[in-house]
């Protein structure tokens, strides 16, 4: 009998530790990523805003290059537009091709994590609340053609049009008053809502800091925003705690300010470079504890977060890798020399091999397939291979390294022909 009951009760704990994990495996995944402009890192170390620290500590803060390699094939200018698309497309803008605030002409066809969710999951909700209305109608194109006429389920924007609930003033105080706007409607949305994927975008801060520069106005505009920040991670936690939802939060800038004054960016200083990500993140890797992070990593993270699968030759065109999870390589540079292209990694692993892919062609840039061609296998832990071009004559090539966890590339352009 006691034999009996004991194992009663065992298979009762049993049953309920089994629930405990199907439940924690069926859990809904949601993402909200927060862009506030035009802050560098030293002034988050500084003022260590409370609400960001709140967050860090749930996951983490590290330091995220913007503008792409500097005096290389991929510099990207340290201006707002271009710094949210490579956000949303996980490229530079060499790929992209957003070169300023204009818009004028951004390639769809490197597709936003907007995009990409939509296509697996039609389903899915997406939502954008905005303190500037060209980030949904332009950067993710809602409901345009070129982007397969995706839709923007839930969004709050505009406001900057609206002259006559917010009229504008010199000392641009109508636009914190639209940010207060953008994340209490962006809190309310996602408590009430909850949509999948979400991007809030808040502006003032880049204001006071074009008129003011490194002043306490600049940084009076940094608690506000981290007190609207604070707001949306209230919401966050009332779905985790409420519904049978995780949640993943990112918050991170698009660009830095200039060293002298803190008034100017746009150009490539190590501090108008000097981005940096906050995040709830768990599992963080060492691409991130190491400060080895990008903005463009933003968009393959909250990829694996969600399970989102992004397909081979759209995945082998995306500048950045998770920072969460396993990763095996990172860090690829690639040089070309006497007829050879040399590279070198930082590898996350001691076992293990990984592929040389190359094409020829950039095909995709345009709408097209590139054909990729075997170059070669090579022990992972070496850190370098080498590829005789011999086989592989061209001008111009895309170099991709596959290894068990992720995958790197790097365009090589002979600027001599």
């Amino acid at each position: 009998m006691k034999n009996s009951a004991f194992i009663s009760v065992l298979g009762f704990l049993t049953a309920v530790l089994l629930s405990f994990q199907v439940n924690a495996q069926q859990k809904t995944k949601k993402s909200v990523f927060i862009i506030v402009d035009g802050i560098a890192a030293d002034v988050i170390e500084k003022l260590d805003p409370p609400n960001l620290r709140k967050i860090a500590r749930a996951g983490g803060f590290a330091h995220a290059i913007v503008g792409g390699e500097k005096d290389g094939y991929s510099q990207t200018p340290t201006i707002s537009a271009v710094g949210y698309n490579s956000v949303l497309t996980g490229t530079w803008v060499n790929k992209h091709n957003v070169w300023d605030n204009d818009i004028a002409e951004p390639n769809y066809h490197y597709p936003t994590i907007f995009r990409l969710l939509k296509t697996q999951w039609p389903q899915k909700k997406i939502a954008v609340y905005s303190s500037w209305i060209d980030n949904r109608t332009k950067l993710v194109g809602d409901g345009l053609p070129q982007t397969g006429n995706i839709n923007v389920d839930f969004h709050f924007d505009g406001l900057e049009h609206d002259t006559l609930n917010y009229p504008h003033d010199e000392q641009r105080d109508f636009m914190h008053r639209i940010d207060e706007a953008v994340a209490n409607d962006a809190a309310k949305s996602i408590r009430e809502q909850a949509p999948d994927l979400s991007w809030v975008y808040l502006e003032y801060t880049d204001d006071m800091g074009h008129m003011y520069g490194d002043s306490p106005a600049f940084h009076k505009a940094v608690d506000y925003a981290d007190k609207q920040v604070g707001r949306i991670w209230d919401a966050v936690q009332y779905r985790m705690k409420n519904f049978n939802e995780d949640w993943l939060i990112i918050i991170t800038t698009d660009h830095g300010r200039d060293s002298v004054s803190g008034h100017n960016h746009g150009g490539q200083s190590a501090r108008e470079r000097a981005g940096w990500i906050v995040t709830n993140a768990k599992g963080l890797n060492e691409h991130f504890r190491k400060n080895k992070a990008s903005i463009v990593d933003i968009m393959p993270t909250i990829a694996r977060f969600m399970n989102l699968e992004i397909p081979t030759d759209i995945a082998r065109e995306v500048d950045g890798i998770p920072l969460t999870g396993e990763i095996s390589i990172s860090n690829l540079k690639a040089d070309k020399r006497d007829g050879k292209i040399l590279l070198k990694w930082t590898a996350h692993e001691t076992a293990g091999r990984v592929k040389v892919w190359i094409a020829r062609t950039n095909h995709f840039k345009t709408g097209g397939k590139d054909e990729y061609e075997p170059a070669g296998e090579f022990e992972l832990s070496s850190g370098k291979a080498e590829i005789d071009l011999k086989k592989f004559p061209s001008a111009f090539y895309k170099v991709v390294v596959e290894a068990k966890h992720n995958r790197v590339g790097r365009w090589i352009v002979d600027s001599t022909k």
